[in-house]
């Protein structure tokens, strides 16, 4: 877990003297666009307004690195930072200028006239190969663009690459802080796992057992109640002896799925009813079923019993973590379950508990319900909140300057 963090905590972008100086930023700014090009989601560049707003109110020279997609072989225009560099301009209401590369003689000259106050955003540093690499080269060449570095990005702070780590290192300790949105993000993770108030409910939900085992392994010696939905669901049935029809499963995890049930007995809470279809589409014909589901249909939620029985629990919680959706809840008939359970925990952050959705999927369907501003905390790091889950430590945020 974060011990380290917890007794030494973190510096922050408010606590480095920033006026004058240039600040290599690492953003997360891997946001959705449509075919267009257009951005569909921008709460990740919103999530790093304060950090930036931060900077440039006192004078300095905010310099901005992300990454955008999975480029495969050097710059591809589709991958390119530009749309979020002019909506980051638009929410900043100044120029925000995009550099034609993240490192190399173009970029180190615009970086080079920037006054106090500017932004600069470089380009997608995945369009080189040693960003992923964590080349000390190509590391050395983004520290050259910066005096102080800030790791804002929590999405990514899970991997090890030049703009997270190698940037970090090269500058040295008194020059590397965290942002406030990785800040808020360890506070809320942080204290949910190693200090909730009781009960402490987590639900876990998706398509793969084994892509939680960790998580609920490390969640079973912290969490009163572990509620278990969406397509893992399948695999732990089976490990019960029962039938799934053609539903989405981990034939291969049945033996770990029954060992996960039986650590967690108790704790450990399956679905008591499915909704099955034998289609995934808006006009699917559903039934519900409590036990075998027929050979020729899927399970795609949880059912009204379950519902029934999950808002009951979640009612009394004081805290609760949140990662994975109920079922196919982009389709209308097998929402239900993942629309009750974002409902269910907007209610009681009203009445004082605290609430974390832990990014990827769970995020994307609180967006959809219109409900992300009624929970305590969203992620915006989906494989990052889920890795902090299983109590993995970060080399990216244990190489940042302490208190």
């Amino acid at each position: 877990m974060f011990k380290k963090q917890e007794k030494m905590a973190k510096k922050t972008i408010s606590q480095l003297d920033v006026k004058g100086k240039r600040v290599l930023v690492r953003v997360d700014f891997n946001v959705p666009l449509d075919g267009a090009g257009k951005i569909t989601d921008d709460r990740r560049i919103v999530s790093a307004l304060p950090t930036i707003e931060n900077i440039i109110k006192r004078g300095g020279k905010a310099v901005l690195m992300s990454h955008l997609g999975r480029p495969k072989s050097g710059p591809e225009a589709k991958f390119s930072l530009q749309p979020a560099a002019a909506h980051l301009g638009v929410l900043l209401k100044k120029n925000v200028k995009l550099a034609p590369d993240c490192v190399g003689p173009a970029a180190e000259a615009m970086v080079a006239q920037m006054a106090d106050g500017d932004v600069v955003v470089l380009e997608n540093t995945r369009f080189h190969k040693g960003e992923e690499k964590n080349d000390p080269a190509f590391a050395a060449q983004l520290a050259k663009l910066g005096d102080l570095y800030c790791n804002d990005a929590f999405g990514t702070a899970h991997r090890q690459h030049a703009s997270t780590y190698g940037v970090a290192e090269i500058l040295g300790s008194g020059k590397r802080v965290i942002g406030f949105l990785i800040e808020k993000e360890l506070k809320f993770l942080g204290d949910a796992l190693d200090h909730p108030n009781r009960p402490f409910i987590a639900i876990l939900g998706g398509a793969k057992v084994s892509d939680k085992i960790a998580v609920i392994e490390n969640l079973l010696r912290k969490a009163d109640t572990i509620l278990i939905g969406g397509a893992m669901a399948y695999t732990f049935f089976l490990a019960q002896g029962k039938q799934i029809g053609k539903s989405l499963a981990e034939r291969d995890k049945v033996n770990l799925a029954a060992d996960l049930l039986a650590k967690g007995e108790g704790k450990l809470v399956l679905p008591m009813d499915t909704v099955i279809a034998s289609e995934i589409s808006d006009t699917a014909v559903t039934a519900v079923v409590e036990g075998k589901i027929p050979d020729d249909k899927e399970g795609l939620d949880i059912g009204p019993k379950t519902i029934a029985d999950y808002k009951n629990r979640i009612r009394s919680a004081r805290t609760v973590v949140w990662n994975g959706p109920m079922g196919v809840f982009e389709k209308k008939p097998f929402q239900a379950g993942t629309r009750a359970v974002a409902e269910s925990l907007a209610e009681i952050t009203g009445h004082g508990a605290t609430t974390i959705i832990g990014g990827g999927d769970s995020a994307a369907a609180i967006e959809q319900f219109g409900l992300a501003a009624k929970v305590s905390h969203v992620s915006t790091g989906g494989g990052a909140s889920l890795e902090f889950m299983e109590g993995r430590g970060f080399p990216c945020i244990d190489i940042l300057d302490t208190v």
